[in-house]
């Protein structure tokens, strides 16, 4: 199902550009739909690119859409929603502002457009991403439909109250990254029993990957596919041991409250 609604972008780095990819990719947007405004000229030639509208300033992109994805850095989140000036009274705003509350959103707005705060994540650019979506909002049922059909054709969508969102922000918000360190470290630990490098991270990326592809296409509770993996006095067991020794799982538990009450206080 393809979106037949303009879409403004105000932001197109990392995050906002993964997203705009990943949906042109898929096919759910159309590049001739699409409005662009990024105060970093890079950026915009990277939009340039796609082949989507290159809007002259916020205020141009929130003129020329129907909904409006706002992609910046929270310490820019107020300037850029000035700049918008009044073209956003009455439309909808999508929101990946990380720590900004819709209520907070709407004090920085010259008017009143309906509020999505949506908490995405980068693995959107390769169609894998997982987005929040704020349960409690004022999207009217068509506009949340396209949300929701923008988010799905790149990822997993999950609603979640406005009050969960920080905890979303510090589990699958920054993940990516912890995710990303787990399989470096298991590669420099291939790499030191004698792997190539190249080898080590292929098999570590892609023992990660199919890992959560069992979770989520086959429903398998990770606590069952780890007993399935730990053959009595094996290998596996021995490894588990280890991590146990060096605390990986209150290392993990005590990263995510990290990256939940940093999001709190943004």
């Amino acid at each position: 199902m393809s979106v037949t609604k303009k879409i403004g972008i105000i932001g197109c780095g990392n995050m906002g550009g993964a997203i705009l990819y990943g949906a042109l990719e898929s096919g759910v947007l159309s590049k001739e739909n699409v409005y662009v405004y990024d105060i970093n000229p890079a950026m915009m030639e990277k939009a340039d690119s796609w082949g989507v509208h290159l809007a002259k300033d916020d205020e141009d992109v929130c003129e020329n859409s129907d909904l409006i994805l706002l992609a910046v850095k929270p310490q820019n989140a107020a300037e850029a929603l000035s700049q918008c000036k009044k073209a956003l009274e009455g439309k909808a705003l999508m929101s990946i502002v990380a720590g900004i509350s819709v209520a907070r959103l709407q004090n920085m707005v010259d008017g009143t457009p309906r509020i999505l705060r949506i908490m995405p994540n980068t693995p959107a650019m390769v169609f894998e991403g997982a987005f929040a979506l704020c349960s409690d909002n004022d999207f009217t049922e068509d506009e949340m439909n396209t949300a929701k059909t923008i988010y799905s054709s790149i990822g997993i969508v999950e609603l979640v109250p406005e009050n969960l969102i920080d905890a979303v922000c510090g589990l699958s918000g920054g993940s990516p990254a912890y995710v990303a360190m787990f399989i470096e470290a298991m590669a420099d630990g291939g790499v030191k029993q004698g792997l190539p490098r190249k080898t080590a991270y292929r098999l570590a990326a892609q023992t990660c990957l199919g890992t959560a592809k069992m979770i989520l296409e086959k429903g398998i509770h990770p606590g069952e596919l780890k007993d399935m993996v730990t053959s009595p006095g094996g290998t596996t067991i021995e490894g588990c041991e280890a991590l146990e020794k060096g605390g990986m799982r209150a290392a993990v538990i005590e990263c995510i409250n990290a990256g939940t009450e940093k999001s709190k206080k943004l």
